[in-house]
């Protein structure tokens, strides 16, 4: 991985590459942002031009030892650690117990969806961690002699540590192993403990543009430009937003049906069969529910923009279009920040493992209230 294969940032690879060419990289470093944008690529590319031996034009060579050996994630003085689920029949668990499956994971999905790691994890359903076992075999890696003068630690997700694994972990970002370098690569920074997060550096990267992202779709999906821009602007910024969307276009008429359900039977005040609706929603698992939510938030913002009556503000398919003639009238100034915020809440609540039925149910419920504001 280069820096020259990841798709805009250009300010965070200019400090990046600023911090190693000074010598004045941190013991502990967090690339934080939402997910899709490319964090896990730019710590690989870090760490590879880091390593590389003959770099040029600010980037590693893609040719040298380490930089093939970064390539086939092989190099010796590189470590990964990332969430798991326990083994069934084992008492602990660590990254490596994976590694197969890691593998795979990062040669096929650079911008990390989690829900594919779920399924390779093979529980869609899970909640995966690093557990204590995980600090205690880290530390013992980096016991070893570098073989290139710094040895660094790629670490996915850390607001996923255990209590017992991120105090741990604590001390050897507060005590390092001589010239050993944690970079951290989290989604949500603000769950992480906050004695870690307080001695990283951190490097924010935003959301990509929709040039960007527009480019990414035509290139790769051979998409004419005017349906690459839609499908651009709905992935707000993410490039797993925009694979998603391509992939999933079934799927994304699914929620659209799921979606005009909900407001009909609320409109109509069918309580009955809101609970069907909300069984099944709940049946499509956590992840599911969590990217049917998000779909309902956009479609919320849509509407009520096309209130507005201008055209180029609205990004809407067909379909998604010839409800919301009718239906963007319900959305409007008084119930639409009351809406945003219940399905943000319902959100976090199947996040934080509720249960996916009751939620569903007490968002719908909701609803019948809200249209008629």
């Amino acid at each position: 991985m280069k820096f020259s294969d990841i798709p805009g940032h250009d300010g965070v690879k200019q400090r990046l590459r600023a911090l190693a060419d000074n010598d004045r990289l941190p013991h502990a470093l967090l690339i934080h942002g939402r997910p899709g944008v490319g964090k896990m690529s730019m710590a690989r590319a870090l760490a590879a031009y880091i390593h590389c031996t003959d770099r040029r034009d600010g980037d590693s060579c893609g040719v040298c030892p380490a930089c093939r050996q970064h390539q086939s994630l092989n190099h010796i003085d590189t470590h990964y650690s990332y969430p798991v689920l326990k083994i069934n029949g084992r008492t602990t668990t660590v990254s490596d117990d994976w590694n197969e499956q890691w593998r795979e994971f990062l040669a096929n999905n650079p911008y990390m969806d989690f829900g594919e790691w779920l399924r390779l994890l093979e529980n869609v359903n899970g909640q995966p961690r690093m557990y204590v076992e995980e600090s205690a075999d880290i530390m013992r890696k980096l016991n070893f002699t570098s073989h290139t003068g710094r040895q660094i630690v790629i670490m996915w997700l850390p607001e996923r540590m255990g209590e017992e694994c991120a105090n741990k972990m604590l001390k050897l970002i507060e005590e390092p192993l001589g010239d050993a370098m944690f970079i951290m690569v989290s989604n949500d920074p603000e769950s992480i403990l906050p004695t870690i997060f307080s001695r990283t550096q951190r490097v924010e990267m935003l959301r990509l543009d929709d040039d960007t992202v527009t480019r990414y779709i035509e290139t790769k999906y051979s998409m004419p430009h005017g349906d690459a821009a839609a499908l651009a602007h709905l992935a707000d910024g993410s490039i797993l937003q925009a694979d998603y969307r391509v992939s999933n276009m079934k799927r994304q008429q699914e929620f659209l049906d799921l979606f005009m359900r909900l407001m009909r039977l609320a409109y109509q005040k069918r309580v009955a069969d809101l609970r069907v609706w909300a069984n099944e929603v709940a049946a499509l698992g956590r992840e599911g529910s969590i990217d049917f939510l998000g779909y309902c938030l956009d479609q919320v913002r849509e509407n009520f923009v096309y209130s507005l009556g201008i055209p180029g503000l609205n990004y809407m398919t067909v379909d998604e279009t010839s409800f919301a003639r009718n239906f963007h009238k319900f959305i409007n100034e008084r119930n639409v920040l009351e809406l945003t915020s219940r399905l943000e809440q319902a959100i976090r609540d199947i996040r934080a493992n509720g249960n996916g039925k009751i939620i569903m149910f007490d968002f719908a419920v909701r609803v019948i209230m809200l249209l008629r504001r």
